[in-house]
């Protein structure tokens, strides 16, 4: 069988690197895209087998070039994940329409574009699995995050459509729906003890997500042993989107 090829968008980020470094040890060929060419560099440093692409995920043309790029250089794409995202809190009446516009762009936009340059050459190999990453704020109504559910919800429903539409092409597609993940971009609001206490608290299990966490979800489900599975959100929250447990005694 020959080496199966994965696309990482945000390769870089916590979640994203984590998810290269399991690919690549599980036999993988590796490519990413991030808008830093030092930070891909010193991932390809750390996870030899990582070959970065600098690109913004925001750029139809960007996403393209990603794709066209990873099929000349490995002649094939089984797996694109989607890892590239914000995280942005704020009420309603005081968010401004241009940060409205920027979250929609950079977490939905992104996710669209990023799919649809990969069913490209998915559907012409007759398969392939895709990976977007919801939130857990997109079913838990969370106050203060109306822009960020937005955007999260909608990847929802890309996700539910895109698999039903190209199912019969051998295509999956799903998504991961992380809580709050200890990564550098959520940082501020982990940075005093207090407010990881509070984020802890929120989380039924108790602590904050890990990067590893999320990264072996998605690792299983671009692999063979999640091959009949598509259609699906998959929360991985420590129960935050849906569990109401009885306080500590």
């Amino acid at each position: 069988m020959s080496t199966p090829v994965a696309l990482i968008a945000g390769v870089t980020g916590g979640i994203g690197s984590d998810l290269a470094r399991r690919l690549v040890a599980g036999g993988w060929a590796v490519c990413g895209t991030g808008r830093d060419a030092a930070r891909l560099d010193a991932l390809a440093a750390t996870v030899p087998g990582v070959h970065g692409i600098v690109a913004d995920a925001t750029k139809p043309e960007d996403a393209d070039r990603a794709v066209r790029e990873t099929i000349a250089r490995h002649g094939r794409l089984d797996a694109y994940v989607h890892a590239v995202g914000s995280i942005f809190l704020r009420n309603a009446h005081l968010t401004k329409p241009e940060e409205w516009h920027r979250v929609l762009e950079v977490n939905l936009t992104s996710a669209f574009l990023g799919l649809r340059a990969a069913l490209g050459p998915m559907q012409t190999q007759g398969s392939g699995a895709i990976v977007l990453l919801s939130s857990a704020a997109a079913q838990a109504g969370l106050p203060g995050h109306e822009a960020i559910a937005a955007a999260k919800a909608g990847i929802n429903g890309l996700v539910l459509s895109a698999a039903a539409t190209y199912a019969n092409r051998g295509i999956r597609v799903n998504a991961v729906a992380p809580g709050l993940v200890d990564t550098p971009l959520a940082a501020p609001l982990l940075a005093s003890e207090q407010a990881r206490q509070f984020s802890e608290k929120m989380h039924p299990l108790g602590r904050v997500g890990r990067p590893a966490d999320v990264a072996s979800l998605i690792a299983w489900l671009v692999s063979e042993d999640g091959s009949w599975t598509t259609g699906q959100i998959w929360s991985v929250d420590g129960g935050l989107a849906h569990l109401r447990p009885r306080p500590k005694a």
